[in-house]
């Protein structure tokens, strides 16, 4: 999944980033590559600043339009946010998580953290507990 992201030359020879989804991400780099990586690294910032706060998370991008720029997401980063907007549209909290879940609440407040490296199968029980089990569309080879 992917965010747009915006570029734009700087006055010292450096580039400029913005995010029109992320009004409060801006960040630079040297070269356009070093200003993507940023770009990445500051999209993740700000949304775990939003869980943080306890703000919506815009929804990224199915498809990108191939013109322009755009940072993809890590699958994880995508899971934990796409897992805390469903907690927030049900209108849990994280007390109601963990009673479902049976779960600690440091186990439950790790779902949530970026940084942390969740494990797939306690996704999988958060989501499925919210009522929305995880899909995935990938496509398989045709077996011989």
């Amino acid at each position: 999944m992917w965010f747009e992201v915006v570029l734009r030359p700087d006055d010292n020879g450096s580039w400029l980033v913005t995010a029109p989804a992320f009004p409060e991400l801006v960040t630079f780099g040297e070269t356009q590559e070093e200003a993507c990586g940023n770009a990445r690294n500051a999209l993740e910032e700000a949304i775990a600043g939003r869980i943080a706060r306890g703000e919506d998370i815009p929804a990224p991008l199915s498809e990108t339009s191939g013109c322009g720029w755009f940072v993809e997401l890590s699958a994880l980063v995508l899971l934990k946010s796409a897992l805390y907007m469903l907690m927030r549209d049900k209108d849990w909290t994280r007390a109601d998580l963990m009673r479902a879940l049976g779960r600690k609440r440091e186990h439950v407040d790790r779902l949530f953290r970026l940084e942390h490296n969740s494990r797939l199968d306690s996704l999988e029980a958060a989501f499925r507990v919210l009522g929305h089990p995880l899909r995935f569309d990938i496509p398989f080879p045709n077996a011989a």
